[in-house]
């Protein structure tokens, strides 16, 4: 059996990538109001700041801040997925080791987790999560993409509307990157 060592620092600043176990669907965009509603109840029990979020139909990205004396992202995790999988309210296809852990197969069970070094890190894990919908070729501008946490950045003065910031380079935890090599078979 696996081990998996997440590095927990309370405070700290992370970029998450995480996946829909079935690529190609379109269950986050689709139900939306779902997703938003389980995110919403598990931050009023676990705060979190969120200084960058991108819904794509398949799979979201985020930049969380915790709290000072808090390092529960994994708890933070495990409950979005959750409250998101029960209100789907539908059955999928799962291995047995999903059956036996009693998931219901919406969720990719791992999911990239990437702790923020520096502020040029910072930038580039923001501005990633910003311009994901143009790199898989959803939208021609980032500011046209419904589901990104850049318009409440435009409303705050802190991102120009017209932001066209070129992708960083590096791995992400998207799919064809260090992930898709490191969990798919």
């Amino acid at each position: 059996m696996s081990s998996y060592s997440r590095r927990r620092i309370p405070g700290a600043t992370y970029f998450f990538t995480v996946n829909l176990a079935s690529r190609g669907g379109s269950d986050l965009t689709d139900r939306i109001d779902l997703l938003r509603s389980a995110y919403r109840k598990t931050v009023v029990e676990h705060p979190v700041f969120c200084d960058a979020m991108v819904i794509l139909p398949d799979h979201l990205h985020a930049v969380w801040t915790l709290p000072a004396q808090d390092a529960g992202f994994p708890e933070r995790w495990r409950k979005i997925k959750a409250r998101f999988s029960h209100a789907i309210g539908e059955e999928r296809r799962r291995s047995s080791s999903k059956l036996a852990k009693r998931e219901l197969g919406v969720w990719q069970r791992r999911y990239w987790e990437h702790l923020i070094r520096d502020d040029a890190d910072y930038r580039a894990h923001v501005a990633y999560c910003w311009g994901n919908p143009v790199k898989h070729g959803y939208v021609a501008r980032a500011v046209d993409w419904p589901f990104s946490s850049i318009h409440r950045d435009i409303r705050a003065g802190r991102v120009e509307a017209e932001w066209s910031g070129s992708m960083p380079e590096g791995d992400f935890g998207e799919w064809g990157g260090w992930f898709a090599r490191r969990w798919v078979a």
